[in-house]
């Protein structure tokens, strides 16, 4: 889908455990501003919604499924939907504006995604509108999650 970009993450193992690179400044322009983690339960979705300006870059950590559908009219993959699908290996997707994305933990336990945002929630200190357009509880909407 045009503009976005999933990785799956390589994971260093020793003794200890492991380490993946989530972000290298040298791998790509985006540019994050803020950064949050949020938990999800096993059998648990967030979404569908999609953002004006906003990108985001996500960081997954567990077993999860990961929906886009691209509702950019200007767009070469407009009306394109894509199912991505991790298999327990830590993955990241960047996601830019105007493509509709959801996730579901598809996993037996809690997983974990960090997300690197270009833009600040509601602008500086909170004062501003939330940029998102979201279609959770729009039964005519067609943007469906299984």
């Amino acid at each position: 889908m045009e503009g976005v970009v999933i990785k799956e993450l390589n994971a260093y193992h020793d003794d200890r455990g492991w380490l993946a690179e989530i972000f290298r400044d040298d791998e790509t322009d985006y540019r994050a501003v803020m950064s949050y983690v949020s938990m999800t339960r096993p059998n648990v979705a967030r979404g569908p919604h999609e953002h004006i300006e906003q990108s985001d870059f996500f960081c997954f950590l567990g077993i999860f499924r990961l929906y886009l559908w691209d509702n950019r009219k200007g767009s070469a993959t407009y009306g394109k939907r894509i199912v991505f699908e991790g298999k327990g290996t830590p993955f990241t997707a960047i996601v830019p504006p105007g493509v509709v994305h959801a996730y579901r933990n598809i996993g037996s336990t809690d997983g974990l995604v960090l997300n690197l945002p270009d833009r600040l929630y509601r602008g500086h200190g909170k004062a501003g509108p939330v940029d998102e357009v979201r279609y959770e509880d729009d039964a005519s909407s067609p943007f469906r999650i299984d």
